[in-house]
């Protein structure tokens, strides 16, 4: 009994349920549950950038051959493109088929808090994402978190490092050392998981309330139903293809699954998923390229909600689409579904510049989502929680970096 009870993924469990009662019986909790949930992530952030960094550091200096780094990333981004095409395809599918939004009534719609994102999206420029990548001031990145723009750093220090010989060996022992330090303060703020699912879960109910899931139903449940479609077919497709289990991976990251579920932010174990992969058996050099890209650019989740969500409204204002218009729209998510997670806002900054850039559907009409929004985020974090390490170990897999015989030491199956 008291294994089961110190067990992380039954604490993170119990503290979901008890956040959902909370934030039905007293939703007067919810701003005191929103900072509780914020400051778990924030300690998460905190070490999101010096691990990313040390990881592919110690990595790129591992492999020593720059060519290999660059044949791991375009690896990674060819993969990323192909299995993201599938989530959009997926999306606007399941939602041509399944109709969530014919018969909504739209006529009290609340416009006011769409200004921002409007005004946001009118502002994106990719040329100014892309070159964005390149940080100006690499302290100014890490202390704002940008992952791009530390990913682009750490490769180039790596590279600069491998090049040292046995000078560099110094160095490369002490980065272990510090790597080991900071996963090592992850495993103390992971033991807080379950307060912050707690307080992600109270806050969520409390605000948003269960009733606000009635007129929306009919999306959200078109929703989870592509994204258990996709991890369930798509993903398992993958897998059998690559020679290794879903079930098997899903269970090893279960605890990973139920924090962000609670805290609805797959940011929240970036730290762990990058260790938890290099368990399952992939190389640090893999993870410490593929798992950060892919928080960039390997967005299944959000790929499919965005798909999904211009489909809806376009049902909801009775806006007939033609094929040639839905096979716009997946070029154009193609491409704007790449900022999703570089953009603060996220999905909804995306989904309102495709919407204007489309002109097909009225901007204002996101209005309708916002109530359930957040109900969805968890959805679209998990899957792409899940794509992403799938992809490590895919990309693992192709290299001849893929141990399997660190999941047997594990004992995971028990």
């Amino acid at each position: 009994m008291n294994k089961i009870i110190s067990n992380l993924t039954f604490q993170v469990l119990i503290a979901i349920l008890l956040g959902v009662l909370v934030g039905v019986f007293f939703p007067a909790f919810a701003p005191s549950a929103k900072v509780i949930s914020t400051t778990f992530v924030s300690l998460i952030q905190m070490l999101i950038a010096p691990i990313i960094f040390l990881t592919i550091v110690l990595g790129i200096a591992g492999m020593g051959d720059i060519k290999k780094v660059g044949r791991v990333g375009g690896k990674a981004l060819l993969y990323f493109e192909i299995v993201t095409t599938f989530a959009l395809v997926i999306g606007i599918v399941v939602a041509d088929l399944l109709k969530p939004g014919e018969g909504f009534i739209h006529k009290t719609l609340d416009v006011s808090k769409i200004a921002d994102y409007q005004k946001q999206a009118a502002e994106m420029n990719w040329v100014d994402f892309f070159t964005h990548i390149v940080p100006k001031n690499i302290f100014e990145a890490f202390a704002k978190g940008d992952i791009l723009q530390i990913l682009f750093f750490a490769v180039l220090f790596g590279y600069g490092l491998s090049h040292m010989g046995k000078a560099g060996e110094s160095l490369i022992g002490t980065f272990d050392k510090l790597s080991k330090v900071f996963f090592n303060i992850m495993k103390v703020v992971m033991k807080l998981a379950p307060i912050g699912a707690f307080g992600g879960m109270a806050f969520t109910v409390g605000t948003f309330g269960i009733k606000t899931l009635k007129p929306l139903g009919a999306l959200m449940g078109s929703v989870y139903l592509t994204m258990f479609l996709f991890v369930f077919v798509v993903l398992n497709i993958i897998c059998r293809l690559y020679k290794f289990s879903l079930w098997r991976y899903l269970k090893f990251i279960r605890e990973e699954i139920l924090v962000v579920l609670g805290t609805s932010s797959s940011e929240s174990v970036l730290p762990r998923m990058m260790e938890k992969m290099e368990q399952f058996g992939c190389s640090k050099s893999v993870v410490g390229l593929v798992i950060p890209t892919g928080y960039s650019f390997n967005l299944d989740g959000t790929t499919i909600y965005m798909s999904m969500a211009v489909i809806f409204l376009a049902q909801v204002y009775q806006i007939p689409l033609s094929l040639t218009q839905e096979l716009t729209l997946i070029g154009i998510l193609m491409l704007t579904s790449k900022g999703a997670a570089a953009i603060t806002g996220g999905g909804f900054i995306v989904l309102a510049s495709t919407l204007t850039a489309t002109q097909m559907i009225p901007v204002e009409g996101m209005a309708i989502l916002l109530g359930v929004d957040r109900f969805m985020s968890e959805a679209r974090a998990i899957t792409n929680m899940i794509g992403n390490g799938i992809a490590a170990v895919v990309i693992a897999k192709s290299e001849k970096e893929f141990t399997p015989v660190a999941v047997e030491a594990l004992q995971i199956d028990n």
